[in-house]
């Protein structure tokens, strides 16, 4: 279990937050090593014991106020087919940044995130965008549920409206060999490790969009539960494999 180091005291929906999420009861001490989540008035941030640096989710400034300033995801924007209006279900949340680049092109998402620590933070990110007024109007097109995407699609949609496209972005397998993995792509490798049951989560998304399943892979990444695509949509680092839905029995 992840510690919580708590410095003063926490906005209540902070601490509604932790509790919710089942982690550690706040402490003052951080632990002797790995990592801990930060917690202080100013948000939620995960951190690793002896280096320096965080990971936060943050879509008020830095690379998500860039993309909504000056534009940016189009190609998943086209992968999406964003100028139908489809509503979308991002079943692999992780920081949201993707989901929140679908939120400003004006698009509902539901967000679903597994770890209770990753939940967390995007959980925080949500609650500070939704009270900031350049983003407040996108922090309430996305929702988040937390729970395992591939057991909660089905029964999710049962209840709800099914969405048009499902969209997937599973943790990419740690095998590039020229450049050294991101600090906070380390952190969730020690938090969540790599293994996903990928045929699972494929099978539901398909299951359960209208449209379309939308993955995210690496350009010259394999496909995902090595299940060809109907057609993709490719840029100079990443790809969007589309997926068609699997017929009703």
């Amino acid at each position: 279990m992840i510690p919580v180091v708590s410095q003063g005291d926490l906005p209540d929906d902070l601490n509604r937050l932790l509790r919710q999420a089942a982690l550690c009861p706040p402490t003052t001490t951080p632990p002797q090593q790995g990592l801990y989540l930060q917690a202080e008035p100013s948000g939620l941030s995960l951190r690793s014991v002896g280096e320096k640096g965080a990971v936060q989710v943050d879509f008020i400034s830095g690379a998500a106020q860039y993309r909504r300033t000056k534009g940016g995801g189009e190609l998943i924007a086209k992968a999406v087919n964003h100028t139908s209006r489809p509503k979308v279900w991002d079943a692999t949340g992780g920081l949201g940044r993707d989901a929140f680049v679908l939120a400003s092109l004006g698009l509902e998402v539901q967000i679903f995130e597994q770890n209770p620590v990753v939940a967390c933070l995007l959980a925080d990110g949500l609650n500070r965008a939704a009270l900031h007024p350049d983003t407040a109007d996108i922090a309430a097109r996305m929702q988040l549920t937390i729970g395992d995407a591939a057991e909660l699609l089905i029964p999710f949609a049962q209840s709800h409206d099914r969405p048009d496209v499902v969209y997937l972005d599973p943790m990419y397998p740690d095998r590039q060999k020229s450049a050294a993995v991101k600090k906070e792509m380390a952190y969730f490798h020690q938090l969540v490790g790599t293994n996903q049951d990928d045929a699972a989560l494929l099978a539901a998304a398909k299951a359960v969009a209208q449209k379309r399943v939308v993955v995210k892979r690496p350009r010259l990444g394999v496909f995902l539960n090595q299940e060809t695509p109907a057609y993709q949509y490719s840029g100079k680092s990443t790809r969007f494999d589309v997926y068609l839905p699997t017929p009703p029995a």
